[in-house]
Formats: structure tokens, C-alpha cells, sequence
């Protein structure tokens, strides 16, 4: 099994140095690589004291770009088969890596593996919010292992909102295709390409132990596709893709209250 951490930094994060850690020190090793379209000092500073490759893509700066550079990075570069794009702002477990090649050996047909994840604040202390215990139950239908590569069962877990947390996942690129991100969203990117994933021959494989830790911050991409109503414009639209009306409004509407980890944690020093 060839796995592969490429980590997408942006601008100078005051987290990079943790989440470097966090995936040098994995109990079963992988290989880790950088990869910005924003280089400076920092970035360049935490790549050669950890001794990672750093791989600089030019043009102007956009998710679903700096996230496809990582992931054909690392397979040009690594000759990886699996994916894991790290979010800098991230915490992952130690046993991340060990449970995703268990999780590969066990099911060699493996698309995507996900995990459930613990949110905290930009200290570090565990935020609570309802947000993961719907995603956990909406969920559900991944802990019927043998059928997590059908079609029905893996678009199930994204009909009510996603329910899979982005940084979790890892990718098995020769199942999923290349490009990885094929949508324009600036929200909902991962979202769209589960989807799309969903209809691809492969199973997802979802282990409910927290394996990472998502840092919630005022200074975060979600938070600022919040206040500018990028992210409920973008949900609708997924929800449309999936249902007949009147349904997506009346899902948004449960969905928003939910799921509104940023809205209602932010008060309480949270998002991110």
C-alpha cells in the first residue's frame, strides 16, 4: 500500500507546524509532502526542518486547485495509490494511518475511508456541538461494511448533507480518477465529489473512532463562506442535484439547524 499525506498550505498558519507533527509522528509511517500556491518563510521554514518535499504551484489561489495539485502531486511524486489531503489547520491521531491500511487490507476495494473526528478551538480544547452527532447518525449506513459499495448505500450518507468530515478522508486515486475535484465550488467541493465518487464502482469505508482533530477558527475558509451565504447558497444546490422540490428547501431548513456548527459554536470561541 502506497499512502501519501499531502498537506495544502495556505498563507502562514500558526497550526502548520502541529499538523506536520501530527503526520511525521504516525505510529505506521507514510510518506508527507507540502504543497502551497502561496509560498513564504513559514512554509518554507517548517518544510526543511521536517525534511518534506515542497512543491509550488503557480497561478492564483482556489481550493479545488490547491487541493487536485496536492493529490497529482503525490501520486507524480510518491507514486501513491492513496490520498490523504491534510488540512494545515488539522490534527491527525497517531493511529490514523495504522487503522486506514487495516482498513485497505480488509477491503482491497476501498474508495474513499473516512473516520469520525473531535472538533476543537484554536487553543486546542474540544469544542461540543451538535453538528458531528447528526453528521454520526446520518452515518449510519456505512457501518453495514458489506454493502458500503453500493451506490444506494454510499449516496445515502450525502442525501440529508454530508455527512463525511473532508479532512478525514483519505482517496484511492485509481478508483476515483483524476482529476479528484471536478466542480468549481468553493464550499461544497467535497461534497459534490463524494458524490460523484458515490456512482464509481469502490466502497466507502467509514470507521466511527476519532482519528483527527478539526480546528474551528475565526480566521478559517468555512467561516468566511458563512458570512458571505457562499455555503447555504452552495448546500441548496447540492440538495437540488438530489431532490425534487419542494424537498431541498424544506431540507435546508432542518439542515441549517442542525448543522450549524459555525453559526452557533463561533459564540462560544469556536469555528473554523
Amino acid at each position: 500500500m502506497k499512502h501519501c499525506y499531502a498537506i495544502s498550505a495556505y498563507g502562514a498558519s500558526p497550526y502548520l507546524e502541529t499538523c506536520i507533527e501530527s503526520l511525521t509522528q504516525q505510529s505506521v509511517r507514510s510518506a508527507v509532502i507540502l504543497c502551497t500556491s502561496t509560498p513564504n518563510d513559514l512554509i518554507r521554514e517548517m518544510a526543511a526542518r521536517y525534511a518534506i518535499p515542497l512543491y509550488i504551484r503557480d497561478g492564483a489561489s482556489s481550493l479545488h486547485a490547491d487541493w487536485n495539485f496536492a493529490v497529482e502531486t503525490a501520486v507524480r511524486e510518491t507514486g501513491a495509490e492513496l490520498v490523504t489531503v491534510a488540512h494545515q489547520d488539522d490534527v491527525y491521531h497517531r493511529d490514523y494511518g495504522k487503522a486506514l491500511r487495516a482498513a485497505w487490507h480488509m477491503y482491497p476495494d476501498l474508495s474513499v475511508f473516512c473516520t469520525r473526528y473531535r472538533t476543537i478551538d484554536a487553543g486546542g480544547e474540544p469544542v461540543t456541538g451538535r453538528a458531528e452527532r447528526v453528521k454520526r447518525l446520518l452515518r449510519l449506513p456505512l457501518r453495514m461494511r458489506e454493502l458500503a459499495d453500493r451506490t444506494f448505500v454510499k449516496r445515502s450518507v450525502l442525501q440529508f448533507g454530508n455527512a463525511i468530515g473532508c479532512p478525514t478522508c483519505t482517496y484511492a486515486v485509481e478508483k476515483t480518477g483524476l482529476p479528484l475535484f471536478q466542480n468549481d465550488y468553493h464550499f461544497v467541493i467535497d461534497w459534490d465529489t463524494l458524490l460523484r465518487i458515490s456512482r464509481l464502482p469502490g466502497r466507502f469505508v467509514c470507521l466511527e473512532r476519532e482519528l483527527l482533530d478539526y480546528r474551528v477558527h475565526d480566521g478559517a475558509e468555512t467561516l468566511k463562506n458563512i458570512e458571505n451565504h457562499v455555503r447555504e447558497k452552495e448546500e441548496q444546490l447540492m440538495f437540488e442535484k438530489m431532490w425534487p422540490q419542494p424537498f431541498p428547501r424544506i431540507l435546508m431548513h432542518f439542515y441549517r439547524r442542525a448543522c450549524g456548527a459555525y453559526t452557533s459554536e463561533k459564540k462560544t470561541d469556536g469555528p473554523a
